[in-house]
């Protein structure tokens, strides 16, 4: 559909909890509304073309509950309002982020995530991850419509890491 600018450090929406998507817009008989489908889409296109594993709705500029991830080689799928309900363990996991670009750091996050939400067709989805990219990428972008960067999780700014643009990994 389009490609949307990827909103940077220091943009006020990316620091706002965003608003849930309502449920005018969740119709248990019809699903989920043409706009929410729309935004969906325009989050996987912005999310390819920035070369990043997941967005969230607020890195585009749209105060919504809404995240998409990507995983390689895997369909990107869509969760609108969702929630981490279980967390287990930690772990030591290098990250970066679309929205604080040339930078990573190494920080920690859980082993085991188990988050809940609504799909694209409207329909009530739970997933579990464990160890690995997809559970690191549900607390990242959860985080995200909270309005917490993961750059809030290192103990100062110094943990930061400048990388070249060519040897960036996938981004969230």
């Amino acid at each position: 559909m389009a490609v949307h600018p990827i909103r940077i450090l220091g943009d006020p929406v990316l620091r706002r909890k965003a608003k849930r998507v309502p449920k005018s817009a969740l119709s248990a008989v019809e699903g989920i509304d043409a706009s929410i489908h729309r935004l969906i889409e325009d989050m996987i296109d912005s999310m390819r073309a920035a070369s990043g594993v997941g967005l969230a709705a607020p890195q585009i500029g749209v105060s919504l509950r809404v995240i998409v991830i990507g995983l390689p080689d895997e369909e990107p799928f869509a969760l609108i309002n969702p929630e981490i309900v279980k967390r287990s363990g930690e772990r030591q996991v290098e990250e970066g982020c679309l929205s604080v670009p040339g930078y990573r750091a190494e920080l920690t996050r859980s082993l085991t995530v188990v988050a809940k939400g609504l799909d694209a067709q409207g329909r009530p989805l739970r997933i579990k991850a464990r160890d690995d990219l997809l559970a690191e990428a549900l607390e990242h972008e959860i985080d995200h419509i909270n309005g917490i960067l993961y750059i809030d999780h290192l103990p100062s700014l110094d943990a930061l890491v400048k990388i070249e643009a060519e040897e960036e990994p996938a981004r969230r």
